[in-house]
């Protein structure tokens, strides 16, 4: 009796939190955008601390940090229909390495410390915040993909240039805030080069040579989608094309009729 109890109330549990991860109420929304303010909270925190001398206010929060990103990382471990398949994800591999880096902190090297950047990669795919987004902004349907090229491209940049600047801060004295690495993150990838900061490492040149090849394939990415004509996701049930002219009627690759929401007239 006490066992069925227990099994019924821990598939309770189970079945909030996935409606906190999963759900599409408004309350899993605001939990979901919770969490990414965290997520910028913490990157923001990651970067004002790692030129610092470690400090026990420093390993404290590193340590209360650790622990909710841990702590989430079981949530979202618990109720993953796939446990193989998320421990596989790039996004589940990054938060590992976060939480290394925070819950042992006192005990690895300061070299170690660019990992914490790594978090940002989660900003942009967790917690369903592209669902939230195409269902409540209309802004965001309409031009999704522009959005989410230039996201790309910003994350790309914050992630180098933390690299950057935690790799190359206190070694390198062209590099003296992160100011100075986001400005040689920047020239770099346009190809601008103007020489002034460079990075004469082996680890730095192939950081840059990263950044130049990465770069430029993202930004060009941007510049298509804002170029070319605009189009609407909707998924074809016979072939499964994706995009389609906003007043499409059939899909032009199966000729299927298709029933597109749109906003109506305004």
């Amino acid at each position: 009796m006490l066992g069925s109890s227990m099994a019924q109330e821990e598939t309770r549990l189970r079945t909030a939190v996935t409606r906190l991860y999963n759900g599409r109420s408004r309350r899993a929304a605001m939990f979901r955008y919770g969490l990414i303010v965290f997520d910028i909270f913490t990157i923001v925190f990651f970067i004002v601390t790692a030129p610092l001398d470690a400090t026990p206010a420093i390993y404290l929060a590193d340590f209360v940090i650790g622990s909710v990103i841990l702590a989430d990382f079981l949530a979202r471990l618990w109720i993953a229909p796939s446990k193989t398949r998320m421990l596989r994800q790039i996004y589940t591999l990054a938060d590992l390495l976060v939480i290394v880096s925070l819950l042992a902190a006192p005990f690895l090297s300061e070299s170690l410390a660019f990992l914490r950047v790594l978090r940002s990669l989660r900003l942009l795919h967790s917690y369903h915040v592209l669902r939230d987004l195409r269902r409540e902004a209309p802004v965001f349907r309409r031009h999704e993909d522009v959005i989410v090229s230039a996201v790309n491209l910003a994350v790309f940049i914050f992630v180098t240039t933390a690299l950057v600047y935690v790799l190359q801060f206190g070694d390198n004295p062209q590099i003296a805030s992160y100011v100075d690495a986001l400005y040689f993150t920047v020239a770099t990838l346009t190809t601008t080069g103007f020489g002034d900061i460079v990075l004469d490492t082996t680890t730095g040149r192939i950081l840059s040579v990263v950044i130049m090849v990465v770069g430029v394939a993202l930004f060009l990415r941007l510049a298509q989608t804002v170029f070319r004509p605009e189009k609407v996701r909707h998924t074809c049930p016979d072939c499964g094309l994706t995009r389609h002219e906003p007043d499409a009627v059939h899909c032009k690759h199966c000729g299927r009729t298709l029933k597109i929401e749109t906003e109506g007239e305004s």
